[in-house]
């Protein structure tokens, strides 16, 4: 016991960003310390702020992971120029998604930050997290990549279970969606989701009456699903009906574990739609 004592004191901390990469972050360092968390469930990146103990807690870590500023413009004046500080966004490693538009339009020369639902994304970053974890603390090497070799055994098995609901559906090519804001496109190929259109570009911003118009105009279902991060004014929700909702955090901030997180998520969706 006083041994695990001396190991956990002598630890390195790595802190990280938002709340999906803590998720993945806790995968990889099961059964050893955890990083440090620095911005709340809730604060993806867009909107937040962090303290001072927060500046001071990066200044001590060995190394600080965020995803980069098109995300968490609210880290960027404390991480663009940290030494210590790894943005996930400059590794040329991931799946990337341009942002659309309200119409579903991709908008060129831009990326859509919300890459840890893809599930090849979510792998690779527990694959990245386990080189800078073991970098930080070299005693843990081992775990973390085991670690995070179990992490994409999981994440595996959950995606197949889902293509495999997906493919039991009869005579179903497709499972057509709205948003309220685009923000679920890296979970869409997993689950044959086909993204019709979004109320606004930003879930904080109103939808204009032109754009609830355009979205019934364009509806391929008479029953359409709309994927909220929050529940939907009833007076919005009555001039879009027929539709079912479903709430949905994309930063999963109502979710304890990833994978599980991501198989919930997955499965409220899909029953949405169908």
């Amino acid at each position: 016991m006083l041994g695990s004592l001396t190991l956990n004191a002598q630890a390195a901390t790595v802190s990280v960003s938002n709340y999906p990469l803590f998720l993945l972050s806790q995968a990889v360092t099961e059964g050893s310390p955890a990083a440090k968390q620095l911005l709340q469930a809730g604060e993806v990146g867009h909107h937040g702020s962090i303290s001072p103990g927060d500046i001071k807690a990066i200044q001590d870590s060995h190394f600080v992971v965020w995803f980069g500023a098109s995300l968490e413009n609210n880290l960027a004046s404390s991480l663009e120029s940290a030494p210590n500080a790894i943005a996930l966004f400059d590794f040329n490693a991931f799946n990337r998604h341009p942002l659309r538009d309200v119409k579903g339009v991709p908008i060129a020369g831009t990326l859509d930050p919300h890459m840890w639902l893809d599930p090849e994304n979510a792998k690779a970053i527990t694959r990245a997290l386990a080189v800078i974890h073991s970098h930080a603390n070299p005693q843990y090497k081992k775990l973390y990549h085991a670690n995070a070799q179990k992490f994409a055994q999981r994440m595996d098995s959950a995606v197949a279970n889902e293509i495999q609901k997906v493919q039991q559906e009869k005579g179903q090519k497709a499972y057509p969606y709205w948003a309220y804001h685009d923000a679920y496109q890296y979970i869409e190929a997993s689950l044959q989701l086909q993204f019709i259109g979004s109320l606004s570009a930003d879930d904080h911003i109103a939808p204009k009456a032109s754009q609830l118009r355009w979205l019934n105009e364009q509806r391929p279902a008479k029953q359409m699903c709309l994927v909220s991060p929050s529940s939907p004014a009833k007076g919005l929700l009555a001039k879009l009906q027929p539709v079912n909702t479903t709430v949905q955090a994309e930063d999963m901030s109502m979710s304890k574990d990833f994978v599980a997180g991501w198989s919930i998520m997955a499965q409220q969706i899909r029953r949405c739609i169908s």
